[in-house]
């Protein structure tokens, strides 16, 4: 074979392995980028594009304050978010933008850790920012939809608002007598005698009782720091019942009674700013195709049941400390 003709498959050769290592490396690429780009379409609430002109932004406690669970691809997120609205607030902070929030409340309540984790960061934004919270309560703002209001400086509600609950309960169910009746014993071996709540003794019970009674103590300062008020009146006024807007006006609860426009726009000529930003929750594809596919599955009898049940329940506010099960 002539030099040249090895040369060339020489040549060849290497232009070969050259064009196919190119070939797998850009493949590779691609993929991890198409990979990384359906991720965030799938699995990404929300996005924050604030503006880059003087805001105010809207804060939205819609729902049950709770832990927040993780999202799946096939599920649409509904009700509270608390790790989102958190990240939301942090990202608020250093937005020198950002001029104040607007707390819009329409919460029965909640569970401690949350609702207590989010006034704090609501007094945390205000103390690094130097900027205001106002709070617009809606249909409720009670318990611990109540207690994160408390980091306002100024609260508005509507006419129809339900409000207060302010209060602690630990609740739960004492299943001995139909374990009885059904003929079901009970076995518990435990370390102790306060290890095993499933059947609480007087004993017991007053141990549970001295926790809600510190954390209703705490939900008292929080009330009389946050409406500056002697501890002793918030106590006259914090025995779990809920008050109208009027009732709550009245005893120093709340600032103003009025429509949402009407908040917004003494929010806006106190501060002078007159934009509202709000993030919007971007759409998940998957998860609406199989929520619309749900619905047209017919409900069972108990799944008619649970949610008339449930959406009698959510006319009593309450504020959860713990529940026993």
């Amino acid at each position: 074979m002539k030099k040249k003709q090895v040369g060339g498959l020489i040549v060849a050769a290497v232009l070969f392995i050259v064009v196919g290592v190119t070939s797998v490396l850009t493949n590779t690429v691609s993929q991890n980028l198409l990979q990384a780009s359906m991720v965030e379409m799938l699995t990404s609430d929300y996005g924050y594009d604030t503006p880059n002109y003087d805001y105010i932004a809207v804060v939205e406690v819609v729902g049950t304050i709770q832990e927040q669970t993780a999202a799946s691809i096939f599920e649409i997120a509904e009700g509270y978010q608390h790790t989102d609205t958190m990240n939301y607030i942090d990202n608020l902070m250093y937005d020198p933008n950002n001029k104040g929030i607007l707390l819009y409340v329409d919460s029965p309540g909640g569970t401690v850790y949350e609702s207590e984790e989010l006034y704090d960061k609501l007094r945390e934004y205000k103390e690094m920012s130097g900027n205001p919270v106002w709070t617009y309560m809606s249909h409720y703002a009670a318990s611990g939809g109540y207690m994160i209001s408390m980091a306002s400086d100024q609260i508005y509600a509507n006419t129809n608002t339900t409000t207060g609950s302010i209060g602690v309960i630990m609740s739960g169910l004492d299943m001995t007598g139909l374990y009885e009746k059904l003929g079901i014993r009970y076995v518990s071996i435990a370390s102790g005698d306060f290890k095993d709540s499933s059947k609480l003794t007087d004993e017991q019970i007053a141990v549970f009782q001295s926790q809600v009674d510190e954390y209703y103590g705490k939900f008292v300062g929080i009330v009389a720091d946050g409406r500056n008020m002697p501890d002793e009146k918030v106590r006259a006024l914090a025995d779990g019942r809920t008050y109208t807007a009027a009732q709550a006006l009245e005893n120093g609860l709340i600032d103003e009674i009025g429509s949402y426009e009407y908040m917004q726009n003494e929010m806006s000529d106190e501060l002078g700013v007159w934009d509202y930003y709000q993030p919007v929750s971007e759409e998940n594809i998957f998860a609406s195709f199989f929520s619309e596919l749900r619905e047209l599955v017919p409900k069972s009898e108990a799944q008619i049941l649970k949610e008339t049940a449930s959406s009698m329940e959510s006319g009593v506010p309450m504020y959860y400390a713990e529940q026993l099960r």
